[in-house]
C-alpha cells in the first residue's frame, strides 16, 4: 500500500508581514515550522503502513526552505519527500494551491491513500484536501477521527460530521483529512535525521508538470484576490464602574446604551 501525506511549512509565529500589494504572506526570512495538523496526518500514515504494510512519502508546496519539513517527516519515519517549488506558484489561493499540488502528486506516482491535515494554521480554510481530491478525481472524506480497517480495496473509518460521528467506507484510491483528535504524533528521531540524504528529497518545478499553462498557477490561477489587508486596530481604552452590584449593573447598562451596542 502506497501512502502520500501532503504537508505544509507555516510561519512559526503570529508576527508575520504581508505584502501590501499582493496580500501574500512574506515567508522569506521568517522562522517556520511544520503545520501542526500535518503531524497527525504523518502519524496516521506511518501507523497504517506499520499495520497493513506499505510505504509513506510526503509532498509539500513552498519555497526551497520547505525542504526542512521534508527532513522532519523523514526523521519521523517517512521514506522520502518532494518539494513543489517555483516562483510561478507564488501567491496561490486555495484553488491554485490545490491544483498545483494535484499536478505535483501526478508526477510523484500513484498512491492508494493520500492524507492531509485537517487545515493549516496560516490559512485555516480546510479546503485544500477536498479540492486536491476533486482535481485528482478521487473520493475524499474530511475530519477523519480514526481508520478502523483496510480491506477489499476499501478504507473503513470514523469521521466527524459536526453534529454527529459517522462510520463510513471509501474506495481506494482516496484522500482523507485527519482531525487533530486522531492520534498523538511521534517525535522525530535525531539519529534518523542525521542519515537524511539529498537523494531522499526531490524538487519539482513548473517545467516538470504536464500542464504548462502558467495561467493555472500562482496569482494568475487564483479565483480569489485579496483586495485589502491591514493589521487590526488596537484599542487599549478601558473603564471601571465602582459601587455595589446594582450600581455596577446600572452603570454597565448605561455605558452599553451610550455606545449604542444595544
Amino acid at each position: 500500500m502506497d501512502i502520500l501525506v501532503c504537508i505544509k511549512q507555516v510561519p512559526g509565529s503570529s508576527n508575520v508581514e504581508v505584502d501590501p500589494v499582493t496580500g501574500v504572506i512574506k515567508r522569506d526570512g521568517v522562522k517556520s515550522k511544520m503545520n501542526p495538523y500535518d503531524l497527525y496526518a504523518i502519524e496516521l500514515a506511518l501507523s497504517l503502513a506499520e499495520k497493513y504494510g506499505g510505504s509513506v512519502k510526503v509532498v509539500t508546496m513552498g519555497p526551497p526552505q520547505a525542504k526542512s519539513i521534508i527532513t522532519e517527516a523523514v526523521s519521523m519515519g517517512a521514506e522520502s519527500g518532494t518539494v513543489l517549488s517555483d516562483r510561478k506558484f507564488a501567491g496561490a489561493d486555495v484553488l491554485a494551491t490545490a491544483y498545483t499540488i494535484s499536478q505535483g502528486i501526478k508526477k510523484c506516482g500513484k498512491f492508494d491513500i493520500i492524507i492531509c491535515g485537517k487545515q493549516t494554521t496560516d490559512g485555516d480554510t480546510a479546503q485544500v484536501g477536498a479540492e486536491v481530491a476533486e482535481f485528482l478525481g478521487i473520493p475524499n472524506i474530511s475530519n477523519v477521527l480514526g481508520v478502523n480497517d483496510i480491506s477489499d480495496g476499501k478504507v473503513m473509518l470514523t469521521a466527524s460530521l459536526d453534529d454527529k460521528i459517522a462510520e463510513m467506507s471509501v474506495k481506494m484510491p482516496c484522500l482523507i483529512s485527519a482531525d487533530g483528535d486522531i492520534n498523538s504524533p511521534r517525535l522525530p528521531s535525531y539519529k534518523v535525521r542525521q542519515t537524511v540524504t539529498d537523494d531522499m528529497i526531490t524538487f519539482l518545478s513548473f517545467d516538470d508538470f504536464d500542464d504548462k499553462n502558467a495561467d493555472n498557477y500562482g496569482l494568475s490561477g487564483s479565483a480569489t484576490q485579496v483586495e485589502k489587508i491591514f493589521p487590526p486596530e488596537k484599542n487599549t481604552e478601558k473603564s471601571s464602574i465602582d459601587g455595589n452590584s446594582e450600581e455596577q449593573a446600572e452603570g454597565l447598562y448605561s455605558l452599553i446604551c451610550e455606545r449604542k451596542i444595544i
